[in-house]
């Protein structure tokens, strides 16, 4: 039940726990991975502080002022756009203000959380009368770090992945970690689990699995290489902001194509269309226009 394999890669993890106990108190991997991103974010956002001559505990006041609204963006963008899970008829008012604000269930939308900590950052900014766009860029890469670290909590909970797939990289679940072959029937369009999923359900020594595309996978090694290259142009920047926009517009263009494969991405209401995948599309075009937009502003006032 715990394990998962990457088949064609020969690789098989025989258990992979989404969590332990202290005493009676559970604690899952997910909220310990999120924890590590922000710890590292902030050494990374530190350094560069230091490296931009700003003052590093500048940085942290503003990461301990974060993190409740980066949660609660994260929830209430993922709320907002799958009311249906929470707004049932005949359900009190009470079970659903229970079933919405509790998240140890899932339910947390990394772009709520990055829509919340730049409203935060813009706020924090102008009370402290700093520059917002340098603080931006100071955090960007600190903001992918935790981008890259939060998705393997994905890992863990076997969830964020995509629809069935054979190739190098498919990923395969056991199906009883599901509730068994029956529950997924009841299951298939529904929810993350689809019928091509179970029309090619494998059997490895006796157990049954599911075979996916690892998303979150994708979407970590795609951000790496985003942080490699902010990380490496950082020092030739143009502007203020020109970092950020980078990040806006490299995250942008990878969740475009990544959450084309997922199999549980939040819908806008009322059609057929992927939130996410429409909002990533915003963000690359708003982001090339900005960066364009500045550096023939830089050009212009040269020539004058």
């Amino acid at each position: 039940m715990y394990e998962i394999r990457f088949s064609n890669l020969g690789i098989v993890l025989k258990k992979v726990l989404d969590g332990f106990y202290i005493g009676s108190f559970e604690i899952r991997f997910y909220g310990v991975v999120i924890a590590l991103g922000f710890i590292l974010a902030y050494f990374l956002i530190a350094n560069e502080a230091k490296r931009t001559r700003q003052n590093p505990e500048l940085y942290l006041d503003f990461m301990l002022v974060l993190v409740i609204p980066a949660i609660l963006g994260a929830r209430i963008y993922y709320v907002l756009f799958s009311l249906d899970n929470y707004i049932k008829e005949g359900q009190s008012l009470k079970s659903t203000l229970i079933g919405i604000i509790n998240i140890r269930n899932g339910g947390l939308a990394i772009y709520g959380g990055v829509i919340a900590g730049i409203i935060t950052l813009i706020i924090f900014a102008r009370k402290r009368k700093v520059n917002t766009m340098l603080m931006l860029d100071t955090c960007a890469m600190g903001l992918l770090v935790g981008q890259i670290l939060g998705r393997w909590g994905n890992f863990f909970n076997r969830e964020a992945f995509g629809g069935y797939t054979d190739s190098l990289f498919a990923m395969s679940i056991p199906v009883d970690w599901f509730g068994g072959k029956n529950y997924l029937l009841s299951t298939v369009n529904h929810g993350i689990i689809t019928q091509e999923m179970i029309d090619n359900v494998s059997v490895i020594n006796g157990m049954e699995f599911i075979q996916v595309h690892p998303t979150f996978l994708y979407e970590s090694v795609w951000n790496l290489i985003v942080l490699l290259v902010i990380f490496l142009y950082r020092r030739h920047k143009k502007f203020d902001g020109e970092l950020f926009a980078m990040y806006i517009w490299g995250y942008g263009l990878g969740r475009v194509w990544i959450e084309a494969l997922r199999t549980d991405s939040l819908m806008l209401p009322g059609i057929d269309f992927k939130v996410s995948q429409l909002l990533a599309a915003i963000c690359v075009v708003v982001a090339s226009v900005f960066i364009v937009y500045e550096r023939m502003k830089i050009r212009w006032e040269a020539g004058q």
